[in-house]
């Protein structure tokens, strides 16, 4: 019996190969690329040790055997099992930082990443939501998962102490190897639930990208999310049970001049009728809108007592 490995020899052949696979098979994307052909250029470069940025020069590139049979391997599970690319290679991207992940966590995809680095943080403008990134010197990532979003927020503010919360231990041993490669020694690790591991301890700045699927919509996505935490997904009947409570909460851990990022997906709707007496500051990215909001320390009642 002929094997398939014998037939594709270069990169252009093995791209072709896996997009005529992801055609037939229909397969989910949204793991950080938004293309089947992204999804496929990455599990190929990657698993090549190779610059993801692009395949051009790499497309006539003869492969070892040994190259082609582990780029085969990954996309009959990537097929097969439905498996998240970033999953198969261990790595996902957010801003260009390469972070190790694994099914512990959930894909990290946030598009707060983007807005970290973005006008809104740089203060360098009127529409900029913080007046001096240099001003920034506490920082919580709640629901931190693999631990990007607090690393990415000490790479922007970097006169900032940056404290990560979770909830499963799993999570944040995957976000401890993250944050000893890349954490610079101002990320700290806590254990527990939201708000709570932190007591009384108040922040400049709190991000989070809490579980904000509902239920309707966690019975229905594709077989790609059914490999990913469910608990870092299901956000309740409305999909907004654990940002509630992070907004209720917010401001006993906020000092004057703060404010809240957070992320929401599509419930923008549901949640300004929930609070509509709270004027949300909605964000939009590349490839988003309207899912990202910003509550200043004023907004959520914060009082500058000095």
């Amino acid at each position: 019996m002929t094997d398939i490995a014998d037939d594709l020899i270069t990169v252009r052949d093995l791209l072709r190969y896996a997009m005529s696979r992801y055609g037939a098979a229909e397969i989910g994307i949204g793991h950080g690329t938004s293309e089947a052909i992204d999804d496929a250029v990455f599990l190929i470069l990657e698993s090549l040790h190779l610059p993801i940025d692009d395949i051009n020069p790499w497309l006539d590139a003869r492969l070892t055997r040994a190259e082609r049979q582990l780029i085969i391997e990954r996309l009959n599970r990537r097929i097969d099992e439905r498996v998240p690319t970033p999953y198969l290679v261990g790595k996902a991207y957010i801003q260009g930082v390469p972070f190790a992940i694994d099914p512990r966590v959930i894909v990290p995809r946030s598009f707060i990443g983007e807005l970290l680095f973005s006008e809104a943080f740089s203060g360098e403008s009127e529409a900029s939501l913080i007046r001096d990134p240099e001003e920034i010197l506490s920082v919580a990532d709640i629901c931190t998962g693999s631990g990007c979003l607090a690393i990415l927020a000490a790479m922007v503010f970097q006169n900032a102490a940056v404290d990560a919360v979770d909830l499963s231990e799993d999570a944040l041993d995957v976000a401890a190897v993250n944050v000893d490669r890349l954490g610079d020694g101002r990320v700290g690790l806590f254990h527990g639930d939201l708000f709570a591991p932190l007591e009384d301890r108040r922040y400049d700045l709190i991000i989070t990208n809490p579980p904000y699927v509902d239920d309707e919509a966690m019975a229905e996505l594709p077989d790609e999310y059914g490999h990913e935490p469910a608990m870092a997904l299901a956000g309740g009947l409305d999909g907004l049970d654990i940002v509630r409570r992070i907004i209720e909460a917010a401001p006993d851990h906020l000092n004057p001049g703060g404010g809240l990022l957070c992320e929401v997906g599509s419930d923008r709707e549901i949640l300004e009728m929930t609070y509509p007496d709270l004027p949300f500051v909605w964000l939009d990215t590349a490839e988003s809108e309207g899912e990202v909001f910003w509550l200043s320390a004023e907004d959520l009642g914060v009082i500058d007592a000095s």
